[in-house]
């Protein structure tokens, strides 16, 4: 494989004016320029958990700062990884990692439910802010009906469990749980998503697997099953609760797109729909064990992306890891994105292995076959990373993570590119091109792309939308597989490559790439572009 290293090659610059460069633009006569290959579309995201301190911060009473320098490892990390997005958990149960005025402050911030950060600051607008210098997505993840768990340290005044004590029923195992067909539980809940899509300048919001609790299905729900049958009701119980749970999740999706069009819904069901879906998978039942009626929501459109949780590998038969990504992709009917969850910290057992690692590359590899015109994943949990510094993250580094990657587009929510940038460019020291643009609506202005062609070969690199710059060497000498012998010394060998071309995009949030606009660099004034 060859590798290229940047020269600085003065001789060169001679040849190079800034006078010889052309905008090359559609129509008008004007030459156009063939551009391959374009830059990669891939979700790469990574759920963030903060219920029981699985992954931030890692534990209870931590000071801001080490909450802060906890949160800035991460998101280094992912930018190392070549990751595009972060799903982190606001809401564990009933309790918010932000500021908010409808819950209390999470124990797992400080140790005491109810408790503010001291210094103050905002977790959540902290994570939006640095997650979006760095040009990656945050999506917030709230579950919708836990109200609290044991490992959430003492209820207190500030619970919704003593607050509002007729919303949230106790379980056999000690936990809350709000109960999903009260009208007033799907209030609050919708009133604590909207909350937070109204504030903070999130990307996404996103629920997982928990609707009603795990369990035999003996939820406490005899009151308002009760009143139900009292109002007339005339559906099954199983039918009622799914009904309850359906109307919420279409309120949420047609609530968001309301307020803040742009921001995608996700949600992370359990893997299995029903069992014998496809005929070979064995396993929970969701829609009758969560009363959830995953496919309904998938086939209503009620959502942006679908992560089905398939934590399960890919020789496993019962339930494979392809056999049900194959299932879902034909489930979907409104072309919605399916971005399937991985149990990447499952596979490493520990500690990272070569079997493994093999799996996670497998299921990626797996997904962008399924997937291949808008494919995505999203790995379970950031612990995988943090805790394996070497062989997973080095291993995705040079192989299925090799080039960075902008989020796919969602044509339904937006399908309008944003304007092109203007460019600037001058020679640097006899040896670089210096290159800056403008745009005339920053705003709409998520990450950019810049193309850039030594000789024959396109590259590109994506940058943030703060950075308005970037120098590019005229020249690079690129190392080749050894040719020549002396003795039984192979003789490295080089070539001088040229700058020929650049090309620069704007990106929006929603993954709109804008026109790309042209700089030709000539070796000569009377030689063409090529």
């Amino acid at each position: 494989m060859s590798q290229r290293l940047p020269v600085l090659i003065s001789v060169v610059c001679a040849l190079v004016m800034v006078s010889g460069c052309a905008t090359l633009r559609q129509g008008g006569g004007a030459e156009k320029v063939k551009i391959g290959p374009r830059v990669e579309r891939e979700f790469r995201g990574v759920w963030v958990a903060t219920v029981d301190n699985i992954d931030w911060p890692t534990k209870p009473g931590l000071s801001t700062e080490t909450q802060k320098k906890e949160a800035l490892a991460i998101l280094d990390t992912v930018v190392a990884l070549r990751l595009n997005a972060i799903v982190l958990q606001v809401r564990p149960h009933c309790d918010a990692m932000y500021a908010s005025q409808l819950e209390p402050w999470s124990y797992y911030l400080n140790g005491v439910q109810g408790k503010a950060p001291d210094p103050y600051y905002d977790p959540l607008q902290f994570w939006v802010e640095e997650a979006h210098k760095r040009g990656i997505e945050l999506h917030a993840w709230f579950n919708p009906y836990r109200a609290h768990m044991a490992k959430g340290g003492e209820v207190t005044d500030s619970s919704i469990v003593r607050k509002r004590p007729g919303l949230a029923k106790k379980l056999k195992d000690g936990m809350y749980w709000l109960d999903p067909a009260k009208q007033e539980v799907q209030d609050h809940s919708y009133s604590v998503v909207m909350d937070v899509v109204r504030r903070y300048d999130i990307d996404g919001v996103h629920f997982d697997d928990y609707f009603y609790p795990y369990g035999d299905g003996s939820f406490p729900d005899d009151d308002t099953w009760a009143e139900y049958q009292k109002s007339g009701g005339s559906l099954t119980r199983e039918d009622w609760r799914r009904g309850a749970v359906n109307a919420f999740i279409e309120r949420v999706y047609h609530g968001i797109k309301k307020e803040k069009p742009y921001v995608k819904f996700g949600i992370s069901p359990f893997g299995i729909g029903k069992p014998g879906d496809p005929p070979s998978i064995q396993g929970f039942d969701q829609y009758s064990g969560l009363y959830a009626d995953a496919v309904l929501w998938l086939h209503e459109g009620w959502i942006d992306y679908w992560s089905p949780q398939l934590y399960w590998a890919v020789n496993q038969v019962p339930q494979s890891f392809p056999v049900l990504l194959g299932w879902w992709v034909k489930e979907n009917t409104r072309a919605r994105h399916v971005w399937p969850g991985m149990y990447t910290v499952s596979y490493l057992k520990g500690t990272a292995n070569d079997k493994g690692v093999d799996e996670v590359f497998n299921q990626i590899m797996i997904e962008r076959g399924f997937v291949n015109d808008a494919p995505g994943h999203i790995h379970f949990s950031m612990k995988g990373f943090q805790r394996d510094s070497s062989t997973l993250n080095a291993g995705l580094r040079s192989g299925p993570y090799q080039k960075m990657a902008l989020v796919p587009p969602s044509p339904w929510l937006d399908d309008e590119p944003p304007l092109a940038p203007k460019l600037e460019t001058s020679i640097v020291g006899d040896s670089l091109l210096a290159i800056s643009w403008t745009h005339e609506n920053p705003t709409d202005v998520f990450r950019w792309v810049v193309y850039y062609k030594y000789n024959n070969a396109w590259e590109y690199t994506i940058l943030n939308a703060q950075e308005r710059s970037i120098a590019l060497p005229l020249s690079t000498a690129v190392l080749e597989r050894p040719r020549a012998r002396r003795g039984d010394q192979a003789i490295a060998q080089t070539r001088i490559e040229s700058l020929s071309n650049i090309a620069i995009s704007a990106v929006d949030r929603t993954g709109n790439e804008s026109e790309l606009i042209f700089h030709g660099i000539a070796p000569k004034p009377s030689q063409a572009v090529q």
